[in-house]
């Protein structure tokens, strides 16, 4: 656990934005526990981000409000490649995967699970064919970056607050699509996880960035029954719902993922957002250099 020194007048500060979700609420009492301060103005503005000039700042929050005070506040957001699941063996992902264009999909003419990889412009979800996806809103366009995979049944799916490489904290939080949360900590499928989650973290060592959230989940065959664990995706941690997950250990989790960009290592600096985000909506980065 990071030892925050308190000594100063002017403590580091854990700054949450907008409307406060569960995650907002238990981050704070752990950070103000650890003797941190906690503000969570109503919205981002150049009033607020100047009463932390100077300040220690770390953030748990949406992408949107984060691309307009990263820069002004000296903020370090990491968050994983949009082409991370396309890049892994089929053994770790159960279904193929592929990062393309909004416009790419809407020529789909079978179902296809269609997600936006980091912002949530619309809805991710199972789309019967291409002609159900939006084709126009405030944030999007036919450039918007899309992951499409082939529709699977997850019965089990867990939340993964990794720090080092390493499981911090963890929660159950789906079954069969359906909220169901409980302490990854003894709950039924712990052991198939952690050993899962184990190898998976191994072969991808070197990319993800140090502090991140990964989903897995148990795929089961409808008709077969056949079930195999599979990555879900993989998030940002400072703006992951953390659900029955230890509050302490996702914080410690959280602060790596979001303060100081000054503190940001090398190895996780190839990882850091781009800020400001690309208007009408998040475009494909291209694919990332060999070795990665």
């Amino acid at each position: 656990m990071p030892v925050v020194n308190t000594s100063a007048t002017r403590r580091p500060v854990l700054l949450t934005v907008g409307r406060q979700t569960s995650t907002g609420v238990v981050l704070a009492e752990a950070a103000v526990r650890r003797g941190l301060e906690h503000t969570a103005p109503a919205a981002v503005s150049v009033d607020a981000a100047a009463a932390l000039g100077g300040r220690e700042v770390y953030w748990y929050g949406g992408p949107l409000a984060a691309n307009r005070c990263a820069g002004a506040l000296g903020l370090g957001l990491l968050e994983p490649s949009d082409a991370w699941q396309t890049e892994l063996p089929r053994e770790f992902t159960g279904r193929r995967i592929e990062l393309t264009t909004l416009a790419d999909a809407w020529t789909a003419t079978r179902p296809r699970f269609v997600k936006p990889p980091g912002d949530k412009q619309f809805p991710a979800a199972v789309y019967a064919d291409g002609g159900r996806l939006p084709r126009s809103g405030e944030r999007i366009g036919p450039d918007t970056a899309v992951l499409v995979s082939d529709p699977v049944t997850f019965a089990w799916e867990y939340r993964l607050f990794v720090l080092d490489g390493r499981i911090a904290a963890g929660s159950r939080y789906a079954r069969f699509g359906h909220l169901d949360t409980a302490p990854l900590a003894g709950a039924v499928h712990e052991a198939e996880v952690r050993t899962f989650a184990a190898a998976l973290l191994d072969a991808c060592a070197h990319t993800l960035p140090s502090a991140v959230v990964v989903d897995v989940g148990l795929i089961q065959d409808p008709d077969s029954g056949a079930e195999q664990w599979a990555v879900v995706e993989a998030n940002m941690a400072w703006f992951a719902h953390s659900y029955a997950a230890d509050p302490d250990a996702v914080l410690d989790v959280v602060l790596r993922a979001a303060g100081p960009l000054r503190d940001v290592a090398p190895a996780d600096r190839r990882f850091l957002s781009p800020l400001p985000a690309t208007a009408p909506g998040r475009t494909a980065r291209p694919a990332p250099p060999a070795g990665r």
